[in-house]
């Protein structure tokens, strides 16, 4: 794939004026305490306040709003395991779209019920029998020409994903680092271009869960990487591996990937939960989990963490909360 093939920082500020008034312009949120942990000036982009509850709003709001009139008429079909799920069918109801999500059986209830709840139909799936990806070329040669918008691998959706970190930088002023969560590296990709646009000193760090490492074996070996079905408590991060578009731009424009254990982003989450009064699921929590475990490489830094969303079951963050083994 060429670089023209790819978005650029100029799409990322395109996509800020397709969002504008649609999506939520989220809290940048500020702890002292965490300054002292970490020894540096630390800003979270609070995503868990964003529309849906998650950023994923940004990248499917500026995808499905390019669409033509023609392809609106025809719907969208996409597969998530949730925050893609419901941003998609948020997006389409309120562009008028019909949107078709295939989710995993396992999907967490809340983000079944929301996608639900937003008006797409849902078709569920058993991810240890089907890949996703299959299942919708399926669907998409039975239903004719549905444009399908993946989760993460598609140009408009990496571009509105970057405008999280471009209001953080508009807010908060240029940043010596920036941390963000990595699944299938939409976020990731769409941070970098935002922060290396206009200052291509500050460093950009993915995050991943320990046991969904594939993008940062990818990043290391500049090989790609799969991982199938990872069985992390951060179900958002459990991609297959980086994509088509998001793997050459990690590669071009991210600094270096670090992975976190399950009770590294137990622990991160509870801080936010407990300390900063912010309700951030496991997939959101990851990015600060990797700003705690590397704190000591910024100290009197000024350092962005993306926190991805707060779509949480409450059952489910108690139970790791009380299990923690920490």
């Amino acid at each position: 794939m060429t670089k023209q093939e790819l978005p650029t920082f100029d799409d990322v500020l395109q996509a800020a004026a397709r969002i504008h008034g649609v999506a939520n312009r989220t809290p940048v949120m500020e702890s002292r305490t965490l300054n002292e942990i970490t020894g540096a000036e630390v800003y979270l982009k609070c995503e868990n306040f964003q529309r849906m509850g998650a950023f994923k709003f940004r990248g499917a709001y500026n995808a499905l709003s390019k669409l033509s009139n023609d392809e609106r008429s025809r719907g969208v079909l996409t597969y998530s395991s949730g925050n893609h799920a419901q941003a998609v069918a948020l997006s389409g109801r309120l562009l008028g779209i019909s949107t078709t999500i295939i989710m995993p059986q396992n999907a967490p209830a809340s983000k079944l019920a929301a996608t639900r709840e937003y008006g797409a139909e849902v078709i569920l799936f058993d991810p240890d029998e089907t890949k996703r990806e299959a299942l919708a070329a399926e669907i998409r040669k039975e239903r004719g020409d549905v444009t399908v918008i993946p989760p993460y691998d598609h140009f408009d959706v990496v571009a509105g994903q970057g405008t999280a970190a471009l209001e953080l930088i508009d807010e908060s002023g240029d940043m010596d680092a920036i941390y963000a969560p990595c699944g299938g590296g939409g976020l990731l990709s769409g941070t970098a271009l935002a922060a290396k646009g206009p200052n291509q000193a500050c460093q950009v760090i993915g995050v991943e869960p320990e046991l969904a490492d594939d993008a940062t074996r990818s990043f290391k070996t500049r090989v790609l990487q799969t991982i199938h079905n990872p069985p992390t408590i951060a179900d958002g991060l459990r991609t297959p591996s980086l994509g088509k578009i998001t793997f050459p731009l990690v590669l071009q424009n991210v600094d270096d990937m670090v992975t976190v254990t399950e009770d590294e982003i137990v622990a991160a989450m509870k801080f936010l939960w407990t300390r900063m009064k912010l309700v951030v699921e496991p997939s959101g929590a990851v990015s600060l989990a990797g700003l705690l475990k590397t704190s000591s490489r910024f100290s009197g830094k000024k350092v962005g963490v993306i926190i991805s969303g707060g779509n949480v079951d409450m059952e489910t963050a108690m139970a790791l909360f009380t299990g923690a083994s920490h």
